[in-house]
């Protein structure tokens, strides 16, 4: 079987690839668009096993891509889930501190917030009892009005079917093995190729292996770290807001939380724990070798270099691996923690963390290579918030890289 005359390939069913799909047919309806994903469904992975989080848009430096479209992703996201009928929690989030010095965190935060134009309000012990009675502060705690939480599978489900109702080709079940030599944006699956005019490499947890099929992600490795959360199995009315910790800003990682959910159930965690294969989950499930040796590769070169303070950071995450310290953590939070609710370990999750090999740095940004006079463009990064900032940033791809008109 061969499949020819598309406009675009677009690899990857999760939000980046089904989102960038969705404004290229809303643009143009005549495209030809096909869609591969290596799964039975769209999401599969970390599009479908995040926390739902639709962030405000105060963590992130002013000049950065997350600063940039995480304000707007918010908004199109509500709007989209308003228009679409689908669930959202508007319970906003309080960031508190836990002493003194880490009220400096707070300070740090409220000056990204004002630089990105962001609602964030500082507020008092009295103000924050108001919001979440529960919530434990230490003089001050800075809350967002605008964070909210969607169902990730429901968001992502609703845009599959509209690309079906609007003609693009989704074909489930197909996964990218090479390059196809005889087409500069062909490639070869296990159902067969696909060519056309241009690739689009959303593959998440992949990305950076395929970009190297077409020469680039030279610089680049992907580092897999894995997510669990702790979670109630019913509706917990105790937590009425996200309530987070103040983060350390050099690394990526948010620190343990409390997440509420659309349904009212409420998530401890996430851990951030480096993984030995690119979709080690659970056990030995879907164990490769070669992925293996190569992850422990850089993940060694990091702990002996003690790069952005992994060793330390990897002790710590493993610890999380025991119910008792996460849920610790979490009680510096809230004056009162039931835990006898949370008995149950939620599904797991990879973050697709993209490791600069030349300085062992982790990428804190939005990466993005490639072009429509190379044929193929590459997604290299797409952290958190990359689910918020899917549509805006789904646009400043097509236009940048697919058009070229402002790059």
């Amino acid at each position: 079987m061969k499949n020819k005359n598309y406009d675009f390939i677009i690899i990857g069913g999760g939000i980046m690839g089904l989102s960038i799909a969705y404004k290229l047919i809303t643009d143009n309806p005549k495209l030809k668009i096909a869609l591969i994903e290596k799964e039975k469904d769209v999401a599969f992975h970390s599009s479908g096993r995040n926390s739902g989080v639709l962030h405000a848009g105060f963590y992130y430096t002013a000049d950065s891509l997350k600063a940039k479209f995480t304000k707007e992703g918010n908004q199109r996201l509500k709007e989209f889930c308003k228009e679409y009928r689908l669930k959202i929690n508007n319970c906003g989030k309080i960031v508190i501190a836990k002493n003194d010095e880490e009220l400096n965190g707070l300070d740090e935060l409220k000056r990204r917030g004002n630089a990105n134009n962001i609602e964030l309000n500082f507020i008092n012990e009295k103000e924050a009892s108001e919001i979440d009675p529960n919530v434990k502060i230490h003089h001050k705690a800075l809350f967002s009005p605008t964070t909210a939480t969607v169902d990730p599978m429901e968001v992502c489900s609703t845009i599959s079917q509209i690309l079906k109702d609007r003609h693009v080709q989704l074909f489930f079940e197909t996964e990218y093995i090479k390059r196809l030599d005889t087409s500069p944006a062909g490639i070869i699956t296990n159902n067969g190729n696909y060519d056309g005019d241009v690739i689009i490499n959303a593959a998440g947890l992949y990305a950076d292996k395929i970009a190297r099929d077409f020469g680039f992600s030279q610089e680049y490795t992907l580092l897999p770290f894995k997510g669990i959360y702790l979670k109630t199995m019913i509706p917990w009315p105790e937590i009425k807001t996200n309530i987070y910790p103040v983060p350390n800003l050099k690394n990526p990682f948010l620190g343990v939380h409390f997440t509420k959910t659309v349904n009212n159930h409420v998530k401890i965690g996430p851990t951030a724990i480096p993984a030995f294969w690119r979709e080690n989950y659970n056990m030995l499930e879907k164990f490769k070798l070669g992925e293996m040796k190569e992850v422990l590769w850089y993940e060694a070169m990091l702990f002996f270099t003690n790069s952005f303070n992994f060793r330390d950071m990897a002790f710590d995450e493993m610890k999380k691996y025991y119910k008792n310290h996460l849920l610790t953590l979490a009680k510096h939070l809230v004056k009162n923690l039931t835990i006898e609710q949370f008995r149950c370990w939620g599904t797991p999750g990879i973050r697709a963390q993209l490791l600069k090999k030349s300085t062992l740095e982790l990428v804190q940004d939005f990466v993005v290579e490639g072009g429509r006079d190379n044929h193929s463009i590459h997604i290299l990064n797409a952290v958190s918030p990359a689910f918020t900032c899917s549509f805006p940033f789904s646009e400043w791809v097509i236009k940048n890289f697919v058009y070229q008109t402002n790059k």
